[in-house]
């Protein structure tokens, strides 16, 4: 695999620097300054090129790998009809970004919330500091902080009555974090929802059930992908994170049911998938070494990480790469032999470009603010176990 790791730019207190030493030659970034839906313009790709590569005469050179992510503006997500104007620049930022040698496009199509969790900061046995969701949790801030009309439905009986009553022991203190935890906006953003607008937000969506969404989907990607193929570029979809409907919004990229009607829906190499184990390996029903062989071709990009799902199988946190639920070790075998299946039948480019994903927040970096599941340490850890467990299914092989 290409190792790589994700940098947010100019602003990240992961330095390029930090990525190099960890062992990658991979950077996965976004334009992150750039609105939603707006062009990515030439000069504004390059400039981040030129950001990437700057020391690449002095040290172990780095290139920008993956584009992680070009978001889709929520119209496209909707259906509406100012999706063509957005579907347009979507196209040409894929335009420009292959003029600048950019060859992979990661994106979601999760409605409203991108990734959700509901502690930033669950302490893990050893001392370090893990990303955790916990259903309950989630129920309090859409029952009892948020007050969705209609969420009561959503959640079974001893789900509300439990909820409850830990919201009446909760602190203001306790009620704002999980507020603002839940709140959060795009990864790489600083910015989060706001209270008062974000019922307005999900009520866009109070006619867009699970086949509407779809249809959304793929009419997209019907759009975009054959362009995308045309002009060299893999786009590959991020399943959803958690895989299960949130605040009564459709969620339609969480199985591999869901990953092959999608693939059937426009069947071209360039319509792909980011092979998430974190966000697929939730789902007990998911099984990642057999969907890797089964899509495997289509796999453009890959998050290795692994959850631990809890007593309550609706809560989980993130567990040390190689200690959760997913088995890496079947998972990396899986796409060691995916490659060598692209090299047998003489594919160009045989290698994926894979990145550690969420590590826990530790050592040195517990007195450091962070992005959330970004902290160096955890990531330069997680990604030491991934190439070591790659190095030795490669010799066994």
């Amino acid at each position: 695999m290409i190792h790589t790791m994700r940098w947010f730019g100019p602003n990240d207190p992961v330095s390029l620097m930090d990525i190099r030493q960890a062992g990658c030659t991979g950077v996965v970034s976004a334009l992150h300054q750039i609105p939603v839906g707006e062009v990515w313009s030439v000069e504004a790709i390059k400039e981040r090129i030129q950001i990437i590569e700057k020391d690449n005469d002095r040290f172990i050179p780095l290139k920008w790998m993956v584009v992680e992510s070009l978001p889709v503006h929520e119209d496209i997500k909707k259906g509406l009809p100012t999706c063509e104007y957005f579907i347009e620049n979507y196209k040409q930022s894929l335009q420009n970004l292959a003029k600048c040698g950019i060859q992979t496009v990661c994106y979601n199509f999760m409605p409203v919330l991108d990734w959700s969790r509901t502690n930033l900061n669950y302490e893990m046995p050893d001392g370090s500091k893990a990303l955790r969701f916990v259903w309950e949790d989630f129920a309090i801030f859409d029952l009892y902080i948020l007050k969705r009309p209609n969420a009561e439905k959503d959640y079974e009986i001893a789900v509300r009555e439990s909820a409850k009553k830990k919201f009446e022991t909760m602190s203001q203190t306790e009620i704002k974090t999980l507020k603002n935890t839940a709140l959060l906006g795009l990864p790489g953003s600083e910015e989060a929802f706001d209270l008062n607008t974000f019922q307005g937000l999900l009520d866009n969506y109070a006619h867009i059930g699970d086949a509407e969404l779809r249809a959304n989907l793929y009419y997209f990607i019907q759009q975009i992908a054959p362009f995308a193929q045309e002009i060299g570029i893999n786009l590959c979809i991020h399943p959803d994170d958690p895989p299960k409907s949130l605040l009564g919004l459709p969620r339609v990229v969480s199985t591999e049911n869901d990953l092959a009607q999608l693939m059937n829906a426009c069947d071209t190499i360039a319509n792909g998938i980011t092979f998430c184990t974190g966000s697929l390996g939730v789902r007990e029903d998911n099984n990642l070494p057999n969907m890797i062989e089964k899509f495997g071709e289509r796999i453009h990009f890959i998050h290795l990480r692994t959850t631990k799902r809890e007593e309550n199988p609706l809560n989980f946190h993130e567990a040390a790469h190689l200690n959760g639920d997913v088995d890496m070790y079947e998972v990396v075998k899986a796409i060691i032999n995916e490659q060598n299946r692209r090299k047998k039948v003489g594919k160009g480019n045989i290698s994926i470009p894979m990145r550690p994903d969420h590590g826990h927040q530790m050592l040195d970096d517990l007195n450091k603010k962070t992005y959330p599941g970004y902290s160096a340490i955890g990531r330069l850890k997680g990604l030491a176990e991934l190439r070591g467990l790659e190095m030795a299914i490669e010799k066994s092989i």
